[in-house]
């Protein structure tokens, strides 16, 4: 009997709980899972914050404007290839890092400038600044991070290519100053001499540097092959400019748009979008039909047109940027296809 009221009674405890405390949490219990859930807490937040600052660094890189630097590394690698019968892998991918962080740069000196100057607000495209998603003095530092980035790539190009440094520094550095007196300094852009300025750092500028590095000298070829590409990726800036013509007046720079207007506005935005492709028949008619693979981009200019002559900018910088990039890989895969000796100096 005696036996049976302790098996009960240790029945009994068990049901109640292990702890004696009828199920209950043992009272410094709350206290550790209140600590680890606000741990939890901080690291989530902390994991969210750095998640965030991080897309707002890519945001104020405009990640959609690349094509304008890859396009022109892949064409220059493109020739050398075509030329040497083989491409350094190592050496395309650094330049490519080299031309992309440069670029990159300039974009944020762009947006540093523009907000200084009051150029950029509510309405404009890139509000990095405006809506203070990062602060001044931090796209100052990214920017400096990057251009030194470039100088490193540049730096390790020296050593894996046989192009000779002065040849090596007069371009890299030239397109490196290109990109901060774009809006830095003297600021280009604000004395209609922005257009320029990317007709030739973002064409014959940096065909001919990932040609050169490649080769290891200094050629013409790149210069001419660089041109179709050169006037569409000039298109991108053009149909920014087209757009943001009220709020540039008003903060009294000048670029090409402001000065031709509207009208003559639509009638450059069209000779930059439709020569490449003249320049492509003739090329295709005349040498190699492999040239008309950028003509299956020609469906993509269209519509562009269409949305530049009603005066609906919104969006046209990033679609014929995407355009760029199209016609800009079609183009290196029709140098890349091409017979041997089918195409001029090549």
């Amino acid at each position: 009997m005696a036996a049976g009221q302790k098996k009960m009674s240790a029945e009994t405890y068990v049901l109640a709980g292990s702890n004696g405390l009828n199920g209950a949490k043992a009272p410094g219990g709350s206290s550790v899972e209140r600590n680890h859930s606000s741990k939890v807490s901080r690291v989530a937040k902390m994991a969210s914050h750095i998640q965030d600052k991080c897309a707002a660094y890519v945001l104020a890189l405009r990640p959609w404007s690349f094509s304008a630097s890859l396009t022109p590394v892949a064409l220059g690698s493109a020739l050398a290839y075509k030329l040497e019968g083989s491409v350094d892998l190592v050496i395309l991918l650094v330049c490519a890092v080299a031309v992309l962080v440069v670029h990159g740069a300039g974009n944020l000196v762009n947006t540093y400038y523009d907000f200084s100057k009051g150029i950029d607000h509510k309405k404009s495209d890139d509000r990095t600044l405006v809506d203070q998603i990062l602060e001044p003095q931090d796209v100052v530092m990214f920017g400096a991070l990057l251009y030194s980035v470039g100088c490193l790539c540049a730096t390790l190009l020296y050593f894996l290519s046989t192009l000779r440094l002065e040849h090596l520094a007069l371009i890299y550095f030239g397109g490196l100053s290109s990109s901060f007196l774009y809006t830095g300094g003297i600021g280009l852009k604000y004395v209609a001499l922005g257009d320029v300025v990317i007709l030739i750092t973002f064409g014959p500028l940096a065909v001919m540097f990932a040609h050169a590095v490649q080769v290891g000298y200094l050629s013409v070829l790149p210069l001419v092959y660089a041109v179709p590409l050169a006037l569409n990726t000039e298109a991108i800036l053009h149909s920014n400019n087209t757009r943001d013509m009220d709020s540039d007046k008003q903060a009294g720079i000048v670029t090409l748009a402001i000065l031709v207007g509207p009208t003559l506005s639509y009638v450059i935005y069209n000779l930059l979008l439709f020569v490449p492709y003249v320049l492509f028949c003739i090329l295709a008619t005349r040498y190699t039909i492999s040239m008309a693979l950028p003509l299956l981009t020609l469906p993509m200019a269209f519509p562009l047109e269409r949305q530049f002559r009603s005066q609906c900018y919104s969006k046209i910088p990033q679609k014929t940027a995407k355009l760029n990039l199209l016609m800009g890989l079609f183009y290196v895969f029709g140098i890349i296809l091409a017979p041997q000796g089918s195409l001029p100096l090549l």
